[in-house]
């Protein structure tokens, strides 16, 4: 670790513990808008930008008005999931704040990056208790134009911390995905944790450097 500057971690099934909020809103809301969808498909797009996931399934049952449609679902995508997390409380990945605390001691930065929009990122953020400082970045679907597999969170990530090599970078998520994007970006180090949507079948076709289980596991995996 002494070549990183910055790990960049996804949130949810790496770092917050999914415990089934987001598939069940999606499945519940598109259900709702007259759109049933397998939970293969919706595994496929675990890890992207949630409204880019509803457009790329309202494209598949509709022929008009996508844009207006995906704006309609998604926004109660959003009120459903809020109702959800509000419901039954958010929690941090075990190991996740002493990984964090680890990485801090040795002056390496930390980014989140998710899917989610700002408005339902804050609303985690501020119910795991990690408004005051637990990341240098939090950089969310809505501040890129595109997003996973795309490089531009990461990118983002960087610019947001001041760290300009790929190569002092740690990539770490749960989702192909999340593996993808960070060989796009380059990344010195993709690490694929297997707490949470893909299982190590399918992390392990996709490009990485590392399978570890989970971000606990971190601080004593050797790089």
């Amino acid at each position: 670790m002494k070549d990183i500057s910055l790990v960049v971690f996804d949130m949810a099934g790496t770092t917050i513990e999914d415990t089934g909020q987001v598939p069940e809103a999606f499945t519940t809301v598109l259900h709702q808008h007259g759109i049933e969808i397998s939970e293969d498909a919706l595994r496929a797009v675990r890890g992207a930008s949630k409204r880019d996931a509803i457009r790329h399934f309202v494209a598949q049952h509709r022929s008009a008005d996508i844009d207006a449609q995906t704006d309609k679902i998604y926004n109660d995508f959003r009120d459903y999931l809020a109702r959800l997390f509000n419901a039954g409380g958010v929690k941090p990945m075990p190991g996740a704040a002493e990984t964090f605390k680890w990485l801090r001691e040795r002056g390496i930065k930390i980014a989140l990056n998710t899917g989610f929009d700002r408005p339902t990122t804050d609303l985690i953020i501020a119910a795991v208790g990690w408004k005051n400082g637990a990341a240098d970045a939090i950089v969310c679907g809505d501040d890129v134009k595109l997003g996973r597999p795309a490089p531009y969170l990461i990118f983002r990530s960087m610019e947001a911390t001041g760290v300009t090599s790929v190569h002092e970078v740690m990539c770490v998520g749960d989702t192909v995905l999340d593996l993808q994007a960070g060989r796009n970006a380059g990344a010195r180090y993709v690490v694929g944790v297997l707490s949470g949507a893909h299982q190590k079948a399918q992390l392990e076709k996709e490009p990485h450097t590392h399978l570890i289980t989970s971000v606990a596991a971190l601080p004593v995996t050797k790089f």
